[in-house]
């Protein structure tokens, strides 16, 4: 079995944790091959101010954040459940920031390496009309999680698409299930040397690998994430 993948998103403030925003919800799937083992999500209270359209946008307001554990204590303890697991976001230039920005205030290391689902899938599905989150999850069928724009339903659904692409790499290309190394490597790799570049490096499968091609595998209690804050 590879070892597990931890799958985070955040909701925040603003765009940059430079331009002084922080984050509001955080929430973070472990991915065992292409079944989420185990969640992890809550809000955080910061004491910064939330604009209107990010409430509009995500439904989290101020008086919500108000009452949230403070986001030291959330997120050490998100460090220690991510623990030693590399990490995936969808566009993780974004969401690698804010990990490391948030640990950096509650005085813990941020060592994780990440891969992303934004670049993963602009080389395995280059005909794909867009590669955000909703619309190359709808384009691929995969099912809903929850609302937009909350921190677990989309690391949920980021989740279900790296399993999906993971599905893919193997059936195409014959190859052993394709950890996150070979992610990393292939995030860097132009889709023009797609295919030569997985001959070079990707171990060829020893035998059929079980494939669930619908959605991502769920864990026996799917809706009762480890929850500091609801």
């Amino acid at each position: 079995m590879p070892p597990p993948i931890a799958i985070i998103d955040f909701e925040t403030t603003g765009m940059s944790p430079a331009q002084g925003s922080r984050a509001t919800e955080v929430a973070i799937v472990l991915l065992e091959k292409d079944r989420i083992v185990d969640r992890f999500q809550s809000l955080m209270r910061t004491g910064a101010w939330i604009p209107p359209m990010i409430t509009q946008l995500t439904g989290i307001t101020q008086a919500m954040v108000s009452a949230a554990p403070p986001a030291d204590a959330v997120m050490r303890e998100a460090a220690r459940f991510v623990g030693s697991a590399p990490m995936v976001a969808h566009n993780a230039a974004f969401d690698s920031k804010f990990w490391q920005s948030e640990l950096a205030l509650a005085g813990e290391a941020a060592p994780q390496p990440f891969a992303c689902t934004v670049l993963l899938s602009r080389r395995i599905y280059p005909d794909a009309p867009s590669h955000s989150l909703g619309r190359i999850t709808a384009h691929l069928g995969l099912p809903v999680a929850g609302r937009a724009h909350r921190a677990l339903a989309d690391a949920e659904m980021a989740a279900a698409l790296l399993a999906r692409m993971q599905q893919d790499l193997c059936l195409r290309y014959g190859l052993a299930w394709p950890g996150h190394a070979l992610l990393m490597g292939l995030q860097r790799c132009s889709r023009a040397r797609l295919d030569t570049w997985l001959r070079e490096n990707a171990a060829p499968a020893q035998s059929a690998i079980p494939m669930e091609p619908a959605a991502v595998a769920q864990s026996p209690h799917p809706h009762h994430p480890r929850r500091l804050h609801p």
